[in-house]
């Protein structure tokens, strides 16, 4: 029906408005969103610098810095990351002092408990005064650089995030940046790697419906049988570890009976339930890593490799770039180029000009729950009541008008973490149920260290000589330490405070009333699993056994099961020589151990009607390879997560079911052959004994079932991509529940192929869903026979401003399996440079 004129004029006035608020709304989301973006050219003039510093820029916005002065290269890192990346910055030290909830409010406050409650900050502080005066004088000048940014700046023009937080409360002033502000992010570090804590404190809540039997059968032992250690052999031979000693690494003797007689404390990871995930938790934080002989590869020349596998944000991880003296010298050191953490100055895992270094996880047990027995403000330690320590912790909070206060206990073992954490007062309770206990955490990362010292140290090793003498300094958190050098040498280093302890294993709670379960020392670091130029030409470490049954000492119960590495390892003797090319290919490689082993049991399984044979025919021409349009890999992800929830659901509580990861790989391996093993039997039937092909049928039509309904009934068009997605989610607003303010700073979905336990390690949870949980977060392969030959990646980008050009510039790139060229030479960088800015000094450096 037609409008009348004067309808007609109503609506033209109407739109006119509408256009013109739509206009003014753009033009000020756009002014908004951009006055944050920092500028990337020309000519800066900062006061405290002794000359200039040169910052130049390709077209991902990896920066090379280019000094004359460590100080002024450090001030330099300092401005620099703080153009890209100061909220985050600014997010990661407001969670590692315990004060988000000065930002966010009360959802934060536990959060904050929980910290203040460990001392992350306090620790930190105490740190610096250990530390080597060239150590503090680098902090000092990368801090000086941090604030010569934000000076003069409204919260605005750092970053779109404090404009959102600045709709609901007044405008926020960022505080200057210091040296514990730094040092502070080593121990949200050790926190997130902090070994088998979860393992630990779910085994004791599975006692109260399995006996401790029934639960190491869900631990189980790491399979030397099948899967190798990082050191095939040696062992401590007169106080020195001897990598040509010993060797037998078959599967352990120690007995089931005697473990569990070693009742050490599991580790406490509830209280990272509370905590936002930095670097990620639980099943799936690890990394792949090694380095081939040049007897192994095309060039003659070793070859490094390294890809962390951590929880997905936005913005990444880590971030890109490099320190270089423009004239090496003792006076100027540094040459070093690689992947740092914004907020943090130095190199963490990269290379120099003569040596390259990867790092994973080496999940050594240096965490221990202890049951207190509390009466009052006294404790009970061989027979003595002894006073509690106690501190009062203020809270601000946004939005009240009054501080909160809390009375922080500790014993002689450390901080009592029940009083803030109600699954670790659970296992007080569920541990011994005759009586109630509180829990205090040991914990390594809470003893002052020199840990920022190794971080400079290692980025100037000049060889493997150098590299151990810098890892001694290396005690939180315990990484695997990958080695290759110009000079044709690869080797391998395990760094860290690992306690000894005069009774148990790590795996249990014990008594903190008797010193009987105490700490005795630390294993010394020259008897460290170490080896240089191993007989076999390579180092591989997938967060594995470090070593056999043959060593003296107990670094950990928590590695990985071997699948991992020891698919690489099989690929790297199967593969002739390798390239850089070889090498990245690899990383990416989504083979399925886990498939291997059950597909066949598979295929026997009789469905019955053709709607559920469909899924298993997809199998029958599967090459186990889990690819993103993979149907078949879609199927046995579905049947493989439905197996696991049919099998052991029905005997575990819900915070302890299974994953999915490479433990439940093993625990899964070890039952198949056994169709009468008591897990196959669902206890909610009564009168019925399910065996092991009844459960296997179950969860191949529960799988059916469930893609037909996920992604249609066409078995041939159903791909794992779909079902496996990554959303890059911003670690603080991203998860606002606002679904605008999600859309401006999170990415994503994406589709992925790989998968938890696979070399391409996109792990998943199978208590919720398909989801991408952790990841790759960075690939690079060095070429130490020509550093500008090698190749690096972040699965993100350099900038931390939403909807700037290099906010996730790397993201398609990195998905599509493809690298950036790693410019190292000044020619290199140049010819790759689009930027260049001048930070000019006035002569003035300390």
């Amino acid at each position: 029906m037609p409008f009348s004129r004067r309808t007609r004029k109503v609506l033209i006035y109407i739109a006119c408005f509408v256009a013109v608020v739509m206009v003014a709304a753009s033009a000020f989301t756009v002014i908004n969103v951009r006055r944050s973006f920092p500028d990337t050219a020309g000519t800066v003039q900062l006061s405290g610098m002794s000359s200039d510093v040169e910052v130049v820029r390709d077209s991902h916005g990896i920066p090379q810095l280019y000094a004359d002065d460590p100080g002024d290269l450090f001030m330099a890192q300092g401005y620099v990351q703080a153009q890209d990346r100061f909220f985050e910055m600014d997010f990661r030290r407001h969670v590692t002092s315990g004060r988000l909830a000065e930002l966010f409010g009360s959802s934060a406050l536990e959060t904050d408990k929980v910290v203040r409650t460990m001392g992350w900050r306090r620790v930190a502080e105490r740190e610096i005064a250990l530390l080597d005066p060239a150590t503090r004088r680098y902090l000092k000048a990368y801090a000086a650089g941090v604030n010569a940014y934000i000076e003069g700046k409204s919260s605005g023009e750092l970053s779109l995030e404090y404009t959102v937080l600045g709709l609901t409360g007044p405008e926020y002033v960022p505080e200057p940046w210091t040296s514990a502000d730094s040092v502070a992010w080593l121990k949200a570090m050790a926190w997130d790697l902090r070994s088998n804590m979860g393992d630990e404190i779910d085994r004791t809540l599975l006692t109260k419906t399995l006996s401790r039997e029934q639960v190491d059968e869900l631990y189980p032992e790491f399979p030397y049988e099948i899967n190798d250690p990082i050191v095939a052999e040696g062992t401590v031979t007169d106080g020195v570890f001897d990598a040509g000693s010993g060797g037998d690494t078959s599967a352990p003797a120690v007995s089931a009976g005697a473990r569990s007689a070693l009742a050490s404390v599991e580790d406490f990871a509830s209280a990272a339930n509370a905590l936002p995930t930095l670097l990620g938790t639980g099943d799936g934080i690890g990394s792949n890593s090694w380095a081939l002989s040049g007897d192994r590869t095309t060039t003659g020349e070793p070859i490094l490799a390294n890809d962390p596998h951590l929880a997905p944000s936005m913005p990444g991880i880590w971030y890109q770039m490099g320190l270089h003296c423009r004239t090496v010298s003792a006076a100027c050191p540094f040459d070093v180029a690689g992947f740092t953490f914004s907020g943090m100055p130095g190199v963490v895992i990269g290379h120099n000009d003569t040596m390259a270094l990867g790092l994973t996880t080496m999940y050594a047990d240096v965490t221990d729950l202890y049951l207190e027995k509390v009466e009052g403000d006294r404790y009970e330690y061989d027979g003595v009541m002894r006073p509690l320590r106690t501190r009062v912790e203020t809270f601000e909070v946004a939005g009240q008008d009054e501080p909160v206060q809390m009375t922080v206990r500790s014993t002689l073992h450390g901080p009592i973490l029940s009083d803030v954490d109600d699954e670790t007062a659970r296992v007080g309770v569920d541990a011994r149920p005759a009586m109630s206990y509180a829990v205090s955490l040991q914990w390594t990362a809470l003893q002052p260290g020199r840990t920022m010292d190794a971080v400079f140290a290692l980025n100037l090793a000049r060889d493997f000589a150098e590299l151990r003498s810098a890892a001694r300094l290396f005690e939180v958190p315990s990484q695997n330490i990958v080695y290759a050098d110009n000079a044709g040498h690869i080797g391998y280093q395990s760094p860290g405070k690992i306690p000894i302890r005069r009774k148990g294993d790590g795996r249990w709670p014990v008594p903190g009333w008797t010193s009987d379960y105490g700490w005795e020392r630390y294993v010394p670091f020259d008897e460290l699993p170490s080896v240089l130029d191993p007989e076999e030409g390579y180092v591989v470490t997938a967060n594995q056994q470090v070593i056999g049954e043959q060593y003296p000492y107990l670094i950990g119960t928590g590695q990985a099961e071997g699948y991992r590495s020891q698919r690489i390892i099989d690929e790297i003797e199967a593969g002739g020589r390798l390239s850089v090319v070889d090498s990245a290919a690899l990383q990416r490689d989504t083979y399925n151990v886990n498939a291997a082993e059950l597909v066949p049991y598979l295929l026997r399984v009789e469905l019955g009607t053709r709607y559920y044979r469909d899924g298993q025919q997809l199998l029958r021409s599967w090459d186990l390879h889990q690819d993103a349009d993979s149907a078949a890999a879609a199927y046995f992800s579905a049947v493989w997560r439905n197996l696991l929830a049919l099998t052991f659901d029905d005997q575990l509580p819900e915070e302890a079911r299974p994953e999915g990861g490479e433990r439940w790989f093993e625990v899964v391996r070890q039952i198949v052959d056994d169709p009468a093993s008591t897990w196959w039997d669902d206890t909610g039937t009564e009168g019925v004994v399910e065996q092991r092909d009844d459960i296997l049928t179950r969860a191949m039509r529960a799988a059916r079932d469930e893609l037909t309904r996920l992604e249609g009934p066409v078995a041939d068009n159903w791909t794992w991509g779909q079902l496996h997605t990554l959303t890059l989610t911003n670690q603080s607003l991203g998860r606002s529940g606002v679904s605008l303010v999600e859309a401006i700073f999170n990415r994503g979905p994406y589709e992925l192929g790989g998968g938890g336990g696979l070399v391409d390690a996109t792990s998943w949870d199978a208590t919720e869903g398909y989801e991408v949980t952790a990841m790759p977060s960075m690939r690079m392969v060095v070429d130490v026979g020509d550093f500008d030959a090698s190749r690096w990646i972040e699965l993100g980008g350099q900038s931390g401003h939403a909807y700037a050009d290099n906010y996730v510039d790397q993201t398609e790139i990195f998905l599509d399996g493809e690298t950036l060229p790693w410019a190292w030479s000044p020619a290199a960088v140049t010819e790759l440079g689009e930027d260049v800015l001048r930070l000019e000094g006035d002569g003035s450096a300390d």
